[in-house]
């Protein structure tokens, strides 16, 4: 969406630091929260002060005692022929292997993941987890614990950020959006048989820049959204505004736990089908 599609779409008034932190609160965002937060900034109305207002009024909702953690992925460090969006011709495939700068947390640029992202990546104190695709960065008491030590093998499982924000009692806020990166943590953890895919991305290894070989799990990232409608109809989640955009604030735990269930329910009746 465009500024002028944006302005045309809220004209009423500017969306504001102050009007964002009163949301916050009211959506039950509290001091010492840990939260995952995914914007889409568009939606909130036009912002005066644009994604640096937004990550403003976050910091200040958790304050001083809390932390906030968004996905910073790098989705063009990874396997180029894997690629579909867009898709690149065979013969760039082994160019790009040999060519594509080694993955550093604080120059390596987000893709796709917006404004706020990409703005939060570059925050003063921010800590980006070391992994060149699926990183993510936070701001706060427990940035550097949470980032520290990301796999780069099944880098959603356990030992990852996501893991330890569950662990820790996180929430996820989805502001203007449904994407909702805690549910890979739920696939990672449900036993079902899943199928392993190689992975490979440049990074630097005692210094050296190389391509480095690893793998991870085929995931199944398109059933996320009717995990979560499926959970907030269970009244699950607490639903709200932030500016103009429709929120969720999600206890982690829970969310995972359901989507767990839902992955075994899924695949269990699947078997039992054959």
């Amino acid at each position: 969406m465009s500024e002028r599609d944006v302005i045309d779409r809220f004209p009423d008034a500017p969306i504001t630091r102050e009007r964002m932190v009163n949301d916050l609160v009211a959506l039950g965002v509290r001091k010492g929260m840990v939260l995952l937060v995914h914007t889409s900034l568009s939606t909130i109305g036009w912002v005066a002060g644009g994604p640096v207002a937004v990550i403003e009024a976050l910091l200040e909702a958790v304050g001083n005692e809390g932390t906030i953690v968004m996905p910073s992925m790098s989705g063009d460090y990874s396997e180029p022929s894997r690629w579909q969006n867009p898709p690149v011709p065979p013969s760039w495939w082994q160019p790009i292997r040999d060519h594509t700068p080694p993955y550093r947390p604080d120059v390596t640029p987000t893709r796709a993941m917006g404004k706020v992202a990409e703005t939060f990546r570059a925050w003063p104190g921010a800590v980006r987890s070391y992994h060149p695709t699926d990183s993510f960065v936070a701001v706060g008491l427990l940035a550097e614990r949470l980032m520290e030590g990301h796999p780069l093998s099944y880098s959603f499982g356990e030992g990852s950020p996501l893991s330890k924000m569950c662990d820790e009692g996180g929430y996820s806020l989805l502001i203007g959006t449904l994407r909702n990166t805690i549910l890979h943590l739920a696939e990672a953890r449900a036993p079902f048989e899943k199928k392993v895919i190689p992975r490979g991305s440049p990074v630097l290894e005692h210094g050296e820049r190389i391509w480095k070989e690893y793998e991870d799990y085929d995931d199944n990232s398109d059933l996320f959204p009717s995990i979560l409608s499926d959970f907030l109809e269970q009244g699950r989640g607490i639903t709200g505004k932030v500016g103009n955009a429709e929120s969720y604030l999600l206890e982690q735990r829970g969310l995972v736990d359901f989507g767990i269930d839902w992955f075994m329910r899924r695949y269990n009746d699947s078997t039992s089908q054959r």
